[in-house]
């Protein structure tokens, strides 16, 4: 028994030791970004295997300084070797099969590497950024030497340039794209023999307003001096089978970085990775809920919130079935897209546990492993594509070669172990939309919110629904047009009746005088104050029609314009009207009080109400048309509704000059003072609210003070 009892306490001991919290086992945690901006934890798609030293290549001297990887068909790694002046060459089982640090020129001459910053591989050569030495050489695959590529020349460059290559790609074509770390002009696009064809892919500059009148100010030598001016240069480079050019930078204003985020820009004016062609024209896709910049919550983004600001990004990767990693910098991490730049997964972390690392520096795929090079640890961590990462593979392989019954298939299976994966959605609403199932891929894109998914689908849906009903939609515009006349007739006739029949006015005619009003601005106000033709009864008519309309297009707009599905209550509806339209009449009604203005407050009231007719005639249609409309004819019912804006606007400039019987000129300095008034009193409002919610939390703590005295 006591052996026995011993062996049971043995086995709880072990058991204890070995049993570790899962989030403590794990290296790092794999995510994504949902379209509010929020991390999603996702199964890990690449897991770290090993950590590859020097000692495990077989180096004699160990690698020092090194500053990129790439991996060619035949899966063999190179280094760059910076600090020891060399090229390593490893096979795909990560052990050194050549180095190269010095070699024989043409002439004859003894030479050496200096300082290599990069290094590339096609299917017959390697070409190496001789940074320090300012060339780039090139050596056959087994490591001899072939011959120099020497300094470009051309009268584009800036007198007393220095040519520092610092990254290189080649096409199939043998043409040469060099990142030079002093160049701003652009990427150097030359020959293999060294001729230069012209500079692609130039960063955009933006010059503010003061820096504009600043240089207005400053010396011929201050200008010459001044950087804010020049384009940023780019730091790394890729180029997938296409020939198409990843190019990243970190010398890009984090600020703007920071904004193109947080606006989900679609724009690459200020993107840290980029995708160009041969001409140098920016064509990467950013369909993804954010753009491909690395991390999206760039106010604390490490566990113990050290690391704020966005992605310092320094390589770019390309991945199988057009998927492609970036790396920062600043948080050690891995972030990797497809083709259409929607995140797939981000990983890794700071740390000395397997797969984390300490100072990223280059990333390179081989195969279905993927690996990292350290620039502190001076070694490689290798990741292997875990299962999940596999089926993505699959399911983005499915699509590309058109077979999109088993991307469904594949797309389905990432849901089951990840139901937060908004690719997968996109995917399978994708495979279903190129399958014409146009009617259930909807459903599928509103899950992961892609209204320019949903649009296309719809768009197929609408012309089914255009081709049966042809010859029923003329005449249901023949007929909202009749009655649309008839009614314009009607109303015509009846205001007219009412100016020459004399007496009071009927509750009819003081609200179809609003459509006099509209369209008559000058003697429609006229009428308006003078004659008596409105009334404030049918102006709080107006009023309660402007807060329906706009509670309308709160729950009524279609999916491509409220894609979350947000609603609102009427009383916040009628609170962002009255307010504005409270300030306004009283700015107004005090201004004009003290310059001679003739209109009663009651005027005023009544020609603001009159003038938002409009509201309800444009906008209310518009929010009808949301619901058959695409994402790309968005911007005509925005066009709309901005004309219904302009509108009332005009209206409400004219009913006031009316009203008060001012001149063009002194109405428009009312305007504006009325503009200035509605500030001042929301100013006072706030000041107010804000005092006497103190006083009132001064008496609240004396009386409770005096309750614990007593």
């Amino acid at each position: 028994m006591k052996k026995f009892i011993s062996v049971l306490a043995l086995l709880f001991a072990l058991l204890i030791m070995f049993s570790v919290p899962v989030s403590a086992a794990s290296a790092y945690q794999t995510y994504t970004y949902s379209i509010h901006g929020s991390s999603i934890n996702s199964p890990a798609a690449y897991t770290p295997v090993m950590e590859i030293d020097s000692g495990y290549m077989g180096l004699e001297k160990l690698i020092d300084d090194p500053r990129d990887m790439v991996v060619d068909k035949d899966l063999n790694v190179y280094i760059a070797d910076a600090k020891n002046n060399r090229i390593v060459c490893l096979d795909r089982y990560y052990k050194v099969k050549f180095t190269i640090d010095t070699f024989t020129n043409e002439y004859g001459v003894p030479d050496e590497l200096t300082a290599p910053s990069g290094v590339f591989v096609t299917n017959d050569r390697i070409f190496v950024c001789d940074t320090d030495a300012n060339r780039i050489v090139t050596f056959d695959k087994d490591g001899e030497y072939l011959a120099i590529i020497p300094e470009p020349e051309s009268e584009l460059f800036d007198e007393g340039s220095v040519y520092k290559p610092v990254a290189i790609a080649v096409d199939q074509y043998d043409r040469l794209y060099v990142v030079s770390s002093t160049t701003y002009q652009g990427i150097i696009v030359m020959t293999d023999e060294g001729e230069f064809t012209g500079f692609i892919g130039a960063q955009k500059v933006t010059i503010s307003a003061w820096d504009i009148i600043w240089r207005r100010f400053q010396t011929e030598a201050q200008k010459e001096l001044s950087t804010a001016y020049v384009s940023t240069e780019f730091n790394n480079i890729s180029i997938n089978d296409e020939g198409f050019i990843y190019v990243t930078t970190s010398s890009i204003d984090k600020g703007k970085q920071q904004s193109a985020i947080r606006s989900k820009s679609k724009s690459g004016d200020f993107a840290p990775v980029k995708m160009l062609n041969a001409n140098g024209d920016e064509i990467m896709r950013r369909n993804g809920f954010y753009p491909p910049s690395g991390e999206v919550d760039v106010s604390t983004s490490m566990t113990d919130g050290s690391i704020t600001g966005p992605s310092k990004i320094i390589d770019v990767a390309v991945g199988p079935e057009k998927t492609w990693s970036i790396i920062d910098e600043a948080r050690n991490k891995i972030f990797t897209y497809d083709f259409d730049g929607n995140l797939l997964w981000a990983f890794g972390d700071s740390g000395t546990q397997l797969g984390n690392l300490s100072s990223i520096e280059a990333i390179a795929y081989q195969g279905d492993t993927l690996l990292i090079l350290d620039k502190t640890n001076d070694n490689i961590t290798v990741y292997k594509r875990t299962e999940y990462g596999d089926v993505v593979i699959s399911a983005l392989a499915n699509e590309n070669n058109r077979n999109y019954d088993r991307a469904i298939d594949d797309w389905m299976e990432i849901l089951k172990r990840n139901s937060n994966f908004d690719t997968a959605y996109i995917g399978i609403g994708e495979s279903l939309y190129r399958s014409g199932d146009y009617q259930e891929s909807l459903e599928y894109f509103k899950a992961a919110y892609d209204t320019a998914g949903y649009s296309t689908s719809y768009q197929e849906i609408r012309k089914e629904w255009i081709s049966k009903w042809i010859l029923t939609i003329p005449v249901g515009v023949i007929l909202i047009v009749l009655v649309f006349s008839k009614f314009s007739k009607y109303a015509a006739k009846v205001n007219k009746r009412a100016a020459t029949a004399g007496g009071k006015r009927t509750f009819k005619e003081e609200l179809l005088y609003g459509f006099h009003v509209i369209l008559h601005p000058f003697d429609g106000f006229w009428d308006l104050k003078h004659e008596k033709r409105g009334s404030l009864r049918a102006a709080l008519v107006f009023i309660l029609i402007a807060i329906l309309t706009f509670f309308y297009e709160a729950i009524g707009s279609g999916y491509v314009i409220n894609p979350f599905g947000t609603y609102t209550t009427v009383w916040a509806q009628a609170i962002s009207v009255l307010v504005p339209f409270a300030l306004f009449a009283v700015a107004n009604w005090c201004l004009t009080t003290l310059f001679e203005g003739e209109g009663s407050f009651k005027d005023i009231v009544i020609a603001l109400s009159y003038a938002l007719i409009p509201l309800p005639l444009l906008i209310i249609p518009s929010t009808i048309l949301s619901n058959v409309v695409t994402a790309s004819e968005v911007k005509l019912l925005s066009l709309l509704g901005s004309f219904a804006f302009i509108w009332v606007g005009i209206l409400i400039f004219f009913g006031t000059q009316v009203t008060h019987d001012y001149s063009l000129g002194k109405n428009m300095l009312t305007v504006v003072g009325t503009l200035v008034g509605m500030v001042f009193i929301m100013f006072i409002g706030i000041l107010f609210t804000t005092l006497l919610g103190k006083i009132v939390s001064l008496i609240s703590n004396i009386v409770i003070e005096i309750t614990y005295r007593l």
